[in-house]
């Protein structure tokens, strides 16, 4: 959408991916710097307000989600806002717990709909780029997708056209994905480890994985996974002990899906439209790492939607009481049970189910959405 490419040239082939210099899996970076290739906003006066690779990108205005992190492993939420709007002091603190995690719900849309309006009336950017989360929620931790939260989503993007008639801006609703229900969860790092090619350092906080001693793993994202092989001779086991999985629908290399970049991993695993990939690699619970159980994005090397539930609110409760009390603590709340899962996205669904461009004379393509948006604005 902001370059016009596919990943195998932009390099954005999933939220995370494996570093094989440093042997990490990262996730839900920010850096703009990530994406190669020109974006749709270069050269434009743009608010970019909660898209994402936002931190340092190339935009006159911007407002990112962006945690203070303590050197005793403390953590305060806040956001970088360079909008010249005051938005916090004027709308109150970001609500952080709604963006993501078991309190993740309507009031991050709100906030960011009343900040996109500010922006667009006090800035009048050429292009304004908006995200609202919400939708995503409840139709990924509920098996029935409920119209209310289109309402609700309809009333907040409803107060950011309001603003862009006020100064007046042409419209564009985008959805890059949509998503469709599942009830089957793979567990393909169980699978290579069962077989012995992925590698764990077991210790105080749990196993590890570690991806830099693993003959095989998997970075997972929704419905698509990146297997990664570093003994190569293993390329055709790996595949074929993959494709016998339940849920799995077809193992590539990643040259069939435009994934051919550095970061991909050298096969490329696709769910059954009904299942998706579990990151997890352990074999017992009890040796579960101690982050499985919390809201920890960066240090999951894969997504994980369970952190969209809670296993007890009396045992949140406690937690929070323990860091009011300036007690360590961990927020150890999120269950271990991925058939809690009732949405994902990552395949090329039918056409209601996919992403969607409502605009005047919209493209078929996503990649052409860059030209698209460039020609309006000219």
């Amino acid at each position: 959408m902001l370059t016009g490419l596919s990943p195998a040239e932009h390099g954005i082939v999933a939220n995370g991916w494996y570093y094989a210099d440093t042997q990490e899996i990262r996730f839900w970076q920010q850096a703009n710097s990530l994406i190669e290739g020109e974006k749709l906003y270069e050269g434009l006066e743009t608010a970019k307000l909660f898209w994402w690779f936002n931190q340092s990108a190339p935009v006159r205005w911007s407002v990112t989600p962006k945690p203070h992190y303590g050197s005793d492993g403390s953590k305060s939420f806040g956001i970088i806002d360079h909008t010249d709007c005051r938005l916090e002091e004027r709308l109150g603190p970001f609500p952080f717990f709604s963006f993501w995690g078991p309190g993740a719900g309507l009031a991050c849309s709100e906030w960011i709909a009343q900040a996109a309006a500010i922006t667009l009336r006090e800035n009048q950017p050429q292009l304004t780029l908006v995200y609202l989360p919400h939708l995503d929620y409840d139709y990924q931790r509920l098996p029935t997708h409920d119209l209310e939260r289109v309402r609700e989503v309809d009333r907040c993007a409803g107060e950011v056209i309001d603003a862009a008639r006020e100064v007046d801006a042409e419209v564009v609703v985008v959805s890059e994905y949509g998503l469709v229900p599942v009830t089957t969860p793979v567990m393909i790092n169980q699978a290579l480890r069962q077989r012995g090619w992925l590698t764990v350092r077991d210790g105080p906080y749990g196993e590890m994985l570690m991806p830099g001693e693993s003959r095989a793993f998997s970075v997972v994202d929704h419905q698509l996974a990146h297997i990664y092989i570093n003994d190569r001779e293993l390329t055709g086991e790996v595949q074929a002990v993959v494709e016998e999985l339940p849920g799995v629908s077809r193992v590539v290399p990643p040259e069939e899906l435009q994934l051919h970049h550095a970061r991909s991993g050298q096969l490329i695993a696709l769910a059954e439209p009904d299942a998706w990939f579990a990151y997890y690699y352990w074999l017992d619970d009890r040796r579960a790492p101690d982050f499985a159980r919390c809201v920890d994005i960066h240090r999951k090397p894969g997504y994980d939607p369970c952190e969209l539930f809670m296993t007890s609110r009396l045992r949140a409760a406690g937690r929070l009481a323990q860091k009011k009390l300036g007690l360590r603590y961990r927020m150890d709340v999120i269950p271990l049970d991925p058939t809690l899962v009732r949405g994902s996205h990552g395949l090329h669904p039918d056409p209601q189910d996919g992403p969607v461009i409502v605009g005047q004379d919209p493209p078929a393509d996503m990649l052409d959405f860059k030209a698209y948006i460039r020609a309006r604005l000219l």
